[in-house]
C-alpha cells in the first residue's frame, strides 16, 4: 500500500510575482527581523548583519548602481567570484530587479575553467570579494568590480522589471561526465523551489538556518538559504565550511536547521568537539545527496537529530524528492517521496515506464525544473520531463531509493550491477575512508567489478581480504569486486563528486605501470 507523503501533493503557489517583490514583501512584514548574519565578519562591519529592511535597501542600492553607473541591463549576466558573502544574496535580488542574471562562479575551479565559463556566458561585470580579488582582476581586469565598491544604501530607486519568466540565475553543472552546462533558472523556477522547499521543511519565521555549503551551487543557495528568506527566517552564513566553526555556531547560535553533504557530515561527526556539542536546537539535519552512508546517518540519529535526505540536481531546483523527519529512521537510505507538485517517473532507456519494483532512470517534471541550458539548449523533453541520468527504484509505499548513475551501471556475467550499492556497504567498514566502484573490460565477464578505495591510516596488509569478508552475507557474490585497488585519493570535481571516467583512466595507468 502506498504511504502518502506528509504534505500536499499540489505545489504551493510562489510567494510573490517576482524575486524583488518577495524581498519587499518580507521587508514590510519583518523590517527589523534579522535576515542574514555573517558569522565570519566582525560585529559592526559592513554586511555583518542585515535586517530584512536592510537587505531590501542593499539590493535596491546595488540595482541602482549597477544600472546607472555600470550599464547593466535586462538580460545581462553578472558573475560573482568569491566565498559565501551576504552581498552575493543581495546581488541575486538586485539583478532580478533589473531582469538580469547572476552567474555564481565556483571558486574552487582553475583559472582555465573560470575563463571557459566566462567565455560561455559573457558577463558584463565580474563582482568579487577580498579573498578572490587578485584572481578576479587577473581573470577579467576590465570586468572586475570589488563588492565594497557598491553602496549599501540607495541613491535612487529602480522599478522592478522582473517577472516569473525572466532568467535570474545561471548555474553551471559540475561536469562529472563532460563539459559543464549552464542551467538557466527563471525567477518563477526559484520562487517555486522556495515555496516547495519551505513547505516540506516546515520552515517559518522562527527558524534559524545555518548555511555552510557554497552558494555557488544550488544546494547551498536553494535548498535552505533562499527558502528561509522566503518565510522570514534568519540565515547564519559562513564564508566556507569548517568543522570547528560549524560546531561553534551550533553551540553559540542555536540554529534549528542546517544542510550538509556526506563529506561535511563526516568531518563534523569525526571532530573532537562533536560529542560535546549540544545539538538540542536542531530539529533536523538535511542532507543534499542522493546517496548517504548509513553509518553517518546513524551517528546523528544516536544524538537525537534526524537526518533528512533531499534528492535533486542543478537542473531541478534542486528540491525534487525528500525524506521528512518522521520517516528518517524507518526509511534510512531512501530519498523519500516526491515534493509537492513534483512528478517523478522511472523509465527504461527507450522511455517506457518500468514495472513496479524495477530500476529505471529518474525523470522529473515540476515548476522548479529549468527548461533550458545556456544559451538556448532544451533541458527537458517535449513533455516537460528532465532526464536525470540517475537510476532508482520505487518501493510499494511510494518512496524512492537511488541506486546510482545510468552511466555508472555495469554488466558483469549478464547481470546488471549498480556501483552505489557496493560503495554504500564498503564505506561502512572502519578501514574505508571513501571508495568508488567501476567496471573494467573483461574477456570472461564482459565487465569486471573493481573497487578503488582510500583507506584510513593503519590499514593492515590484508585489507582487501578483510573488505571482501565484510561483504560476505551482505551482498550477492556476483556483485563482489574481482579486483581491489588502493589509492591515496579519488579524482573529484570541484564540487567534491567522484569522476568515474577519471577513476577508470587511473586504473588503466596503474595497470600499465
Amino acid at each position: 500500500m502506498t504511504l502518502p507523503p506528509p504534505w500536499s501533493p499540489t505545489a504551493p503557489d510562489g510567494p510573490a510575482p517576482s524575486l524583488a517583490a518577495l524581498l519587499e514583501q518580507q521587508a514590510r512584514a519583518w523590517p527589523q527581523a534579522t535576515a542574514l548574519r555573517w558569522c565570519d565578519a566582525d560585529p559592526g562591519a559592513p554586511w555583518a548583519q542585515l535586517s530584512y529592511a536592510g537587505l531590501a535597501r542593499s539590493a535596491n542600492a546595488m540595482a541602482h548602481t549597477l544600472a546607472t553607473d555600470h550599464g547593466v541591463q535586462e538580460g545581462d549576466r553578472v558573475a560573482w567570484l568569491g566565498l559565501n558573502h551576504p552581498a552575493q544574496i543581495a546581488l541575486l535580488f538586485a539583478l532580478a530587479r533589473l531582469g538580469a542574471l547572476l552567474v555564481p562562479v565556483n571558486h574552487r575551479l582553475s583559472p582555465a575553467e573560470w575563463s571557459a565559463l566566462l567565455q560561455d556566458c559573457r558577463p558584463v561585470k565580474l563582482l568579487h570579494d577580498t579573498p578572490l580579488a587578485d584572481a578576479a582582476r587577473a581573470l577579467a581586469p576590465d570586468l572586475a568590480l570589488h563588492v565594497d565598491g557598491l553602496p549599501l544604501n540607495s541613491r535612487g530607486t529602480i522599478n522592478d522589471r522582473g517577472t516569473h519568466s525572466h532568467p535570474a540565475l545561471l548555474v553551471y553543472t559540475s561536469g562529472t561526465t563532460g563539459t559543464p552546462k549552464g542551467a538557466v533558472h527563471t525567477q518563477g523556477n526559484l520562487l517555486a523551489n522556495m515555496a516547495i522547499a519551505a513547505q516540506v521543511q516546515r520552515m517559518g519565521e522562527r527558524d534559524v538556518v545555518l548555511t555552510v555549503l557554497p552558494l555557488f551551487h544550488v544546494g547551498g543557495l536553494c535548498i535552505q538559504t533562499l527558502p528561509a528568506l522566503s518565510v522570514g527566517a534568519q540565515v547564519l552564513l559562513h564564508s566556507r565550511f569548517d568543522a570547528g566553526a560549524t560546531l561553534h555556531s551550533l553551540r553559540a547560535h542555536r540554529p534549528t536547521l542546517t544542510l550538509q553533504v556526506p563529506a561535511t557530515l563526516q568531518a563534523l561527526t569525526a571532530h573532537s568537539e562533536w560529542a560535546g556539542t549540544d545539538l538540542a536546537s536542531l530539529r533536523a539535519i538535511w542532507a543534499g545527496s542522493s546517496l548517504l552512508p548509513a553509518s553517518l546517518i546513524e551517528v546523528c540519529h544516536a544524538r537525537g537529530v534526524p537526518v533528512c535526505n533531499v534528492y535533486g540536481s542543478t537542473e531541478t531546483g534542486p528540491f525534487s524528492i525528500a525524506l521528512p523527519p518522521e520517516h528518517a529512521h524507518s526509511h534510512l537510505g531512501t530519498c523519500g517521496w516526491p515534493a509537492p507538485g513534483v512528478a517523478v517517473s522511472l523509465r527504461h532507456p527507450d522511455g517506457a515506464p518500468v514495472e513496479a519494483g524495477e530500476v529505471g532512470e529518474v525523470w522529473v517534471r515540476a515548476p522548479n525544473v529549468v527548461q533550458r541550458y545556456w544559451p538556448d539548449l532544451p533541458a527537458c523533453d517535449a513533455d516537460g520531463f528532465f532526464h536525470s541520468g540517475d537510476l532508482a527504484q520505487q518501493a510499494a509505499d511510494g518512496s524512492f531509493t537511488v541506486v546510482g548513475r545510468a552511466k555508472d551501471m555495469l554488466i558483469s556475467g549478464g547481470e546488471n550491477i549498480y556501483p552505489a550499492e557496493i560503495e554504500n556497504l564498503l564505506v561502512q567498514h572502519p578501514l574505508v575512508l571513501e571508495c568508488a566502484v567501476v567496471g573494467q573490460d573483461d574477456a570472461r565477464w564482459g565487465e569486471a567489478v573493481v573497487a578503488v578505495v582510500v583507506l584510513r591510516e593503519g590499514a593492515p596488509a590484508d585489507w582487501a581480504a578483510a573488505l571482501q569478508g565484510f561483504l560476505d552475507g551482505r551482498l550477492a557474490r556476483y556483485k563482489w569486486p574481482r579486483r581491489w585497488q588502493r589509492v591515496d585519493a579519488l579524482p573529484k570535481t570541484a564540487l567534491g563528486k567522484v569522476q568515474k571516467p577519471a577513476v577508470k583512466a587511473l586504473l588503466t595507468r596503474l595497470g600499465e605501470a
